[in-house]
């Protein structure tokens, strides 16, 4: 991997990261249309520590008063009711399934899971229920109403996005909005419950980079994972903004055919669906 390519993928893993749109598709699909090849599941996972960090600066201040909640309620009793320890322990029970999928699954989401026609289905598929989500969901609840069933249902759609195109924060959001959560609410949860997923798998991939027939090498990896964490940041500022106001219907349109492009390209045979163009 060149240091151009590591640009333009990083730039594409902080504009996708937080939109529901799938981060890991458009990498991968970015990567298949320039005739690179794959950059591979560690690439993303380490790259995605850079998306995360913004949303560290971001909600820092939200963030610091969790873990000072959740900690001060492991020794005092008084604190294990503030509903800011309770989402603590909320996010760390909504992060069980993906942990769980992730190691079960971890040879499907190397190899098969990045195959194209997968990606197609998954960004139509979930662009659809984004679009039920968002008319049907009762967009009443806030946080401090946050039960435990539904931290673990957040978790489970936060499991799906290990298959690229389903999008992490858009499956967490339609799960959310399903379940009575305004969009500014399950967004915001989407994003803090992806920290404890996203800093442990790129961590656990670091070793992998330059390795296993991975592509990527260090330094643009570095020069990926930087860049994705300034322009993450400012599409968390843009996005928080804009839901407050509009619905998620253009992001719907947009998968739904960018998933119909994929699949002409792959069955039209320009794409290869397990590398990059047909033929390179």
């Amino acid at each position: 991997m060149g240091w151009f390519e590591s640009l333009v993928l990083g730039l594409v893993q902080g504009l996708t990261e937080f939109l529901p749109v799938s981060s890991s598709a458009h990498v991968r699909i970015v990567a298949a249309l320039a005739g690179w090849d794959d950059p591979g599941a560690a690439f993303t996972a380490v790259t995605q520590i850079g998306t995360e960090l913004a949303v560290v600066l971001y909600f820092g201040a939200k963030i610091g008063r969790i873990l000072r909640a959740w900690f001060l309620g492991l020794f005092r009793p008084q604190w294990r009711r503030d509903p800011d320890s309770r989402l603590g322990w909320l996010i760390i029970v909504g992060s069980l399934p993906i942990v769980v999928l992730g190691l079960l699954l971890q040879d499907q989401i190397d190899k098969s899971f990045r195959d194209l026609r997968i990606t197609a289905t998954t960004l139509i598929v979930f662009g659809v229920i984004l679009l039920i989500a968002d008319r049907v969901g009762a967009q009443r609840r806030s946080l401090d109403r946050l039960t435990v069933p539904h931290g673990l249902g957040f978790g489970v759609a936060q499991a799906l996005a290990l298959i690229p195109g389903v999008s992490r924060s858009g499956g967490t959001t339609s799960a959310g909005l399903l379940m009575g959560y305004t969009r500014a609410e399950a967004a915001e949860y989407s994003f803090l419950l992806a920290l404890p997923a996203v800093f442990g798998s790129g961590l656990y991939k670091l070793t992998d980079i330059g390795k296993h027939g991975e592509t990527a090498q260090w330094g643009p990896t570095i020069l990926a994972t930087l860049v994705a964490f300034g322009v993450g940041y400012l599409v968390i500022a843009w996005l928080m903004s804009y839901i407050k106001r509009r619905s998620f219907v253009p992001f719907v349109i947009y998968r739904v055919a960018l998933g119909v492009l994929l699949f002409g390209l792959v069955f039209g045979g320009v794409l290869d669906p397990n590398a990059g163009p047909a033929g390179g």
